[in-house]
């Protein structure tokens, strides 16, 4: 029997403290609130307790943000897409912030197995004076474990409505796509940071985010596959290719850990959940 699970996290700021509230319908749900930057800044795990996603399966995730209030996002390990006999496999996610919000929404991986049938679909809708630091990470098969993506689809969506819009399809069998040079190269993770804001970001502002991951980027191992870009006014962004998941994790983590202190003045504060 296909999963249907359905999750409206929202955040709010009460006496100088942001709090998390939450309603859940099937296996989805999100573990006890944590400050470890003080009341300021909420972060919050989000469970998947059947561990993946298989033909049929549909997850729904809803999440706001009011004025004043700093929610982070993350999970406990990778999110999979498994194999399907045909039905698709759907997770869509839907991030409203209002004027003077704040989220970092810092999912894991995807994984995409060979033979699925798969959409992870993203829309934020930001509000003036809204910002968001946020990434999406795919991985192609389990190259490390001998599981190589041979069969099977998996689109990607993300979208800020009216503003950005990144929309692909990947085929197991495109093999012009998958190997090509000016395709994925033979990379087997594609991974995106980006920061969205509510209005226009002071060229000043954007161009120092672009330099700190132009920074990194050159004393990473993934330079010739990466590069950092605004390709609007409300978004500075930083795409990856890597032939795994680590080292792409490892160089957004670095730039996520800048980004937040440019923009936030906040230190990295890297989620507990990272390290068990």
């Amino acid at each position: 029997m296909p999963w249907h699970a359905r999750l409206h996290l929202a955040y709010q700021q009460e006496a100088a403290r942001t709090v998390a509230r939450f309603r859940h319908d099937g296996p989805l749900r999100i573990l006890q609130s944590l400050y470890p930057e003080g009341d300021t800044v909420c972060h919050n795990v989000l469970v998947h307790p059947p561990g993946g996603l298989v033909g049929g399966d549909t997850l729904d995730i809803d999440i706001e943000a009011a004025d004043g209030s700093h929610g982070l996002i993350t999970t406990p390990g990778a999110s999979r897409f498994y194999r399907s006999e045909g039905e698709l496999a759907l997770q869509r996610t839907r991030i409203r912030l209002a004027a003077g919000a704040r989220l970092e929404w810092l999912p894991l991986e995807a994984i995409c197995y060979s033979g699925c049938q798969a959409e992870n679909r993203l829309s934020i809708e930001i509000a003036p004076g809204a910002e968001l630091i946020g990434w999406d990470v795919t991985a192609l098969g389990l190259p490390n474990a001998n599981q190589p993506f041979e069969r099977g689809t998996y689109l990607q969506h993300i979208e800020v409505p009216g503003v950005w819009l990144e929309r692909g399809r990947i085929d197991a069998a495109d093999h012009r796509l998958l190997q090509s040079p000016i395709g994925l190269g033979g990379h087997r993770c594609m991974a995106s940071l980006f920061f969205v804001a509510g209005s226009p970001v002071a060229r000043a502002r954007r161009d120092a985010l672009l330099a700190q991951a132009r920074t990194l980027l050159e004393a990473s191992p993934l330079f010739d596959s990466a590069g950092a870009t605004s390709p609007h006014p409300e978004v500075v962004m930083l795409r990856v290719l890597a032939p795994v998941v680590e080292p792409a994790m490892q160089l957004l983590r670095q730039v996520w850990q800048a980004w937040r202190s440019e923009l936030w003045q906040l230190p990295a504060a890297t989620p507990r959940i990272w390290a068990t």
